[in-house]
């Protein structure tokens, strides 16, 4: 896990990178579709649609989300917006000889933020652990 200050220097950006043993369709599949992305994310109603609108659900609350970018199997960037904070995440993923790397990027935390910061600091890498549990069960 790597975390860097975006070009603005009054945000934060939370960013993650792993390499995964399975090819980017896989991984698509598992950050497009709602009932994968329930698993190992968050419960959601997600649309891999420009402009689509939904939500993300867990015990601690709700985030909205809202698909800026698409490019399917490449790139997927959306809106995290809820519980005071106003981010976007951007997925890049670039196929290996061995599988995918799979980048995250959570850009956006104000330097008052340092809860959601750390927060985010925290779980993505704990997602990803979830994520590759994920991958492993699908056929």
């Amino acid at each position: 896990m790597t975390d860097a200050s975006t070009p603005r220097p009054d945000t934060k950006t939370v960013a993650i990178e792993r390499e995964f043993r399975h090819p980017p369709e896989k991984l698509w599949r598992a950050l497009t579709q709602p009932h994968l992305l329930s698993e190992w994310l968050m419960q959601t109603d997600f649309r891999p649609e420009l402009g689509a609108t939904s939500r993300f659900t867990a015990a601690w609350g709700e985030v909205a989300c809202e698909v800026l970018e698409i490019e399917p199997q490449r790139r997927l960037v959306t809106t995290w917006v809820g519980l005071g904070i106003d981010t976007t995440i951007t997925w890049t993923l670039t196929e290996t000889a061995t599988g995918t790397r799979l980048r995250m990027e959570q850009s956006g935390f104000r330097r008052d933020q340092g809860r959601a910061y750390g927060g985010a600091r925290a779980n993505w890498p704990n997602h990803f652990d979830r994520l590759d549990a994920c991958l492993d069960s699908l056929a």
